[in-house]
């Protein structure tokens, strides 16, 4: 999957007043042990992921998407933007090659154009929308453009002043390039892809910005902010964000274009000038932004409007460029182990490392280890737990010592113990967790 940045949606194509919104997570290949495309759509189906967006077309997760029901995005990377915006043929063949090979086997609905073109790539700014324009074009040539929607995302940043959200507008450097295309997104049928970070906002503001009021946490009356304009209440960064969008593309004339956010998340480690990128805080906001969304709450400018979202991302990457937390914003190791377990009681059956009924049974740390050899005895014998898979050469085997041989026999007992309540003690030597000890 070399060159492979996916990104998973759990969004609609379309997004309108009456559809509900949907919630998903992004998962780039800066990972020293990145599963293949077949490991990556197995993981997307055991979380009952149903769409997808890839940063660019990869061949082989295309075809691993085949015949699976999942809606696919697919992107067009930022070093191909120049060639596809000064060609209609190159945008032409491009389609050819990455989207009309693949469909209709391949769910295909969207195609993201580069990706913060604007702020990364502003070179590349007054060719952007001829580039959607063309790759649009050839979508029609092949009666393609009614399934597939064209868009391109944006950072956040592009937004000046944004808040109150009612005095927001876009940078008007890029006002050559923003009402053109606002005005493509608007008769195409498309959506504004908007790319939120509370963190980085919080982080940016010097304590002005209340931590509850990034993290989406409960506040008092007193603590909400409120647009002085228009009396609109915002108990979240998130809402004021995307508020700012809609009151941005309203002083160009353009009010019927929703809002899709591209990427939102937070780390969960960084370094010592980071020390708001905790797990906790990590989970607090993820498992906050899905309900927000899943609620489909809208925003105060736009309540019960669907605001579709994909969270920054699915894996940690290791090998990542940049500062600690560049490296830690995923949900899951790259063996598909969860770095936490998000907080979604209610939620559904939408991304599975829920927290109802997800607790295990392991060896305690720092435990004696004459202890936990005698309850790994006790487990494997009276308990009754089948301890083969720890015999050598099967799958439990490794590794090999007492702590992991003890979290197996502890877990397994729990479990066939219907997780009553005492079944995890082991005479002081085990606790409940909500991380799953089991790896491969």
């Amino acid at each position: 999957m070399a060159g492979l940045i996916l990104f998973l949606l759990m969004a609609i194509s379309v997004v309108a007043a009456d559809e509900d919104a949907f919630i998903g997570v992004n998962i780039g290949n800066d990972v020293s042990d990145m599963p293949t495309p077949t490991q990556v759509v197995a993981l997307l189906k055991a979380q009952n992921i149903k769409h997808v967006r890839l940063f660019d077309a990869d061949r082989a997760m295309l075809l691993a998407l085949a015949n699976t029901g999942i809606q696919v995005i697919v992107s067009i990377p930022n070093e191909q933007l120049l060639g596809i915006g000064q060609s209609n043929a190159t945008a032409a063949n491009w389609v050819s090659r990455n989207v009309i090979a693949h469909v209709p086997a391949t769910n295909i609905t969207a195609i993201a154009v580069g990706s913060d073109v604007l702020t990364t790539l502003p070179n590349a700014g007054p060719i952007l929308v001829s580039a959607l324009k063309f790759i649009h074009s050839a979508l029609v040539a092949s009666n393609l453009d009614r399934l597939i929607k064209v868009s391109t995302p944006h950072a956040s940043s592009i937004i000046l002043d944004s808040f109150p959200p009612s005095q927001a507008f876009f940078n008007r450097t890029w006002d050559p390039v923003m009402v053109p295309l606002l005005k493509f997104l608007q008769s195409s049928g498309s959506y504004l892809m908007l790319n939120v970070y509370p963190y980085y906002d919080y982080m940016k503001s010097n304590g002005v910005i209340p931590l509850d009021y990034a993290l989406f946490r409960p506040l008092p009356p007193n603590k909400e902010a409120v647009d002085s304009n228009t009396l609109l209440h915002y108990t979240n960064v998130f809402d004021a964000v995307v508020d700012a969008a809609y009151f941005a593309m309203s002083y160009l004339n353009i009010t019927n274009v929703p809002v899709v956010v591209t990427e939102s998340g937070w780390p969960a480690k960084g370094d010592s000038t980071e020390p708001d990128a905790t797990v906790d805080n990590a989970n607090t906001y993820n498992s906050n932004l899905i309900r927000h969304v899943l609620n489909n709450t809208g925003t105060p400018k736009r309540p019960g409007i669907a605001v579709s979202t994909f969270i920054y991302e699915l894996y940690n990457e290791d090998l990542r460029p940049g500062s600690t937390s560049e490296k830690n914003w995923g949900l899951f190791d790259a063996d598909g182990i969860p770095i936490y377990i998000l907080h979604l009681t209610g939620a559904g059956t939408v991304l599975a490392n829920d927290t109802t009924n997800q607790t295990f049974c392991v060896a305690k740390e720092g435990s004696d280890r004459k202890m936990l050899q005698a309850a790994l005895d006790w487990a494997c014998g009276p308990g009754k737990v089948d301890c083969s898979p720890m015999l050598q050469g099967q799958s439990c085997y490794q590794p090999d010592n007492v702590v992991a041989h003890a979290t197996y026999a502890f877990n397994a007992y729990f479990q066939r113990m219907a997780k009553s309540p005492g079944t995890c003690d082991f005479k002081g030597v085990a606790t409940i967790t909500t991380t799953d000890p089991s790896k491969d």
